[in-house]
């Protein structure tokens, strides 16, 4: 995938992604939390290379924890 990001509109997306090994989900929501990625003046905003738009840090997180089985649901 050259340009991962533009094919998720939200990071559940990837989360629930049918296909995707969990390393494969993990790598790619972590990349979503780097700050290198981050909207400038708005740090609490993510908006990957290639993504439609920003979304909060928040949401990457939530969707960490649910690869995890955490209390996490999709916005």
């Amino acid at each position: 995938m050259s340009q991962p990001f533009s094919r998720f509109l939200h990071p559940f997306d990837v989360a629930h992604h049918p296909s995707f090994e969990p390393e494969v989900k993990r790598a790619l929501l972590a990349s979503w939390v780097s700050d290198r990625v981050s909207v400038r003046g708005k740090p609490a905003l993510r908006k990957p290379p290639g993504a439609r738009r920003a979304v909060p840090v928040d949401d990457v997180l939530a969707a960490l924890r649910s690869l995890d089985g955490g209390e996490a649901h999709s916005p």
